[in-house]
């Protein structure tokens, strides 16, 4: 019988770390939001036909990466309006939810949205985001999926709906892009487009738990960062500062001078650092964990350059990240700020948009004339710049690392890439 009750206990155990871990890329810029892989191999090159485990058509366009949960992909996408600029009904948009087969790229499985409407007009700059650009997350049982002013909703794997939630019904031309964060029991939403706030829901139920508002103008989704003493901070950045709070109840316990315009680009952190970037013109560092309006005691440096939308990443002492409309990719000691290496892409990218990853000794930069792999150092070393020739269309997600793989994403296809397992 003792035996019996043990097995029980260890098959619970294992269940529960195997839940945990079958979520590979649990969100926007990996579990940790770094956008780092700890270890393993990433393919380098790849092209039409070249490198292809396999390609899978989307009905439509969408901005959001692919998440990997065991042996399935999940990835948004929208269609019916929002396809050319200045034309189609909205009455005609829907959202969807895609269900892959990680091993073969089958649909599984299609969840379709209705949209609360109006929603933003598809035109001009709002023609980069479409209706599809949040990351979903996952906890490795239920994915967590924000839609802007339609609201966030909770499914379990199998695509059934658990609950549904909302943040706000604002609307703004560039779109709503920021992910879902999980914290403990919380999912954390940067509604700043929907509501000028940042709401915390019950992960069970939906139900609000706190909102914190005066974000404007902020468009990055937020991290969390460990303070010594203290636990965790949640950090974002609006326009004119960089805030802490307190991921459990939404207090604001601190903020300092940030960029001076709308931001895009998630923060960083390393060792009880923020590292920020924004506004095309502003890179700069601040302590965490201070109280109050810390500018003067917490800033660490401040320069004048820095992304529009792209977010950096912090390795080893140095912050890498692109220029989003320039092509320029910069390598900056994080200690200083100062600049190891500015070198502009050629051939040239157009705009990067996307958010780079970083892994098997290499960055991975995508825009819309492909992807470029860049190897890491203080040198300046491009490896390779993939394109594929059948597919031209918007790159505005970051590439998804997956056992020794790559989950990428156009505004027509998910592909997998590099042979893996």
């Amino acid at each position: 019988m003792l035996f019996r009750r043990v097995l029980v206990v260890l098959n619970v155990l294992v269940s529960l770390v195997v839940s945990v871990s079958a979520a590979e890329w649990t969100r926007f810029r990996g579990p940790n939001g770094d956008a780092k892989v700890k270890a393993g191999t990433l393919p380098t090159t790849w092209a039409t036909g070249k490198n292809v485990a396999w390609k899978t058509k989307t009905p439509g366009p969408g901005t959001s990466c692919p998440l990997v949960v065991g042996e399935k992909v999940y990835v948004t996408c929208y269609t019916g309006y929002g396809l050319q600029a200045g034309q189609g009904k909205q009455e005609n948009l829907r959202r969807h939810l895609l269900c892959l087969d990680r091993g073969t790229g089958k649909l599984v499985w299609q969840k379709t949205f209705m949209p609360k409407l109006p929603e933003h007009v598809y035109g001009g700059e709002g023609s980069y985001h479409g209706y599809a650009a949040s990351t979903p997350t996952t906890d490795g049982k239920h994915l967590f999926v924000f839609m802007g002013k339609s609201g966030v909703y909770c499914l379990d794997l199998a695509g059934k709906q658990v609950w549904h939630a909302d943040v706000g019904g604002g609307t703004s031309g560039w779109g709503s892009g920021c992910s879902p964060v999980i914290y403990k029991d919380l999912v954390i939403i940067n509604a700043s487009v929907e509501s000028g706030s940042l709401v915390a829901l019950d992960r069970r139920t939906g139900k609000p738990v706190w909102k914190t508002g005066g974000i404007s103008s902020s468009w990055n989704t937020p991290v969390l960062a460990s303070v010594d003493g203290v636990g965790s901070e949640l950090i974002v950045s609006i326009q004119g500062r960089i805030l802490g709070l307190d991921p459990t109840g939404g207090q604001k316990l601190w903020n300092a001078d940030g960029v001076h315009r709308y931001v895009c680009p998630s923060i960083v952190t390393h060792a009880g650092t923020a590292y920020i970037i924004g506004g095309g013109h502003t890179s700069l560092a601040v302590r965490v964990g201070g109280r109050g309006d810390v500018t003067k005691t917490h800033g660490l440096w401040r320069v004048n350059k820095g992304s529009n939308v792209s977010s950096p990443i912090y390795h080893e002492g140095y912050l890498y990240w692109a220029g989003d409309s320039n092509g320029t990719l910069y390598c900056q000691e994080a200690k200083t700020g100062k600049f190891v290496y500015q070198k502009r892409l050629e051939p040239r990218p157009g705009r990067i948009w996307s958010s780079p990853i970083l892994g098997d000794g290499k960055i991975f930069y995508t825009s819309y004339n492909g992807t470029y792999v860049v190897a890491v150092g203080t040198e300046f070393k491009l490896l390779a710049h993939n394109v594929f020739e059948d597919d031209k269309t918007r790159t505005n997600a970051s590439p998804v690392p997956s056992r020794g793989q790559l989950l990428f994403r156009t505004d027509q296809a998910v592909y997998l890439l590099g042979s893996g397992r």
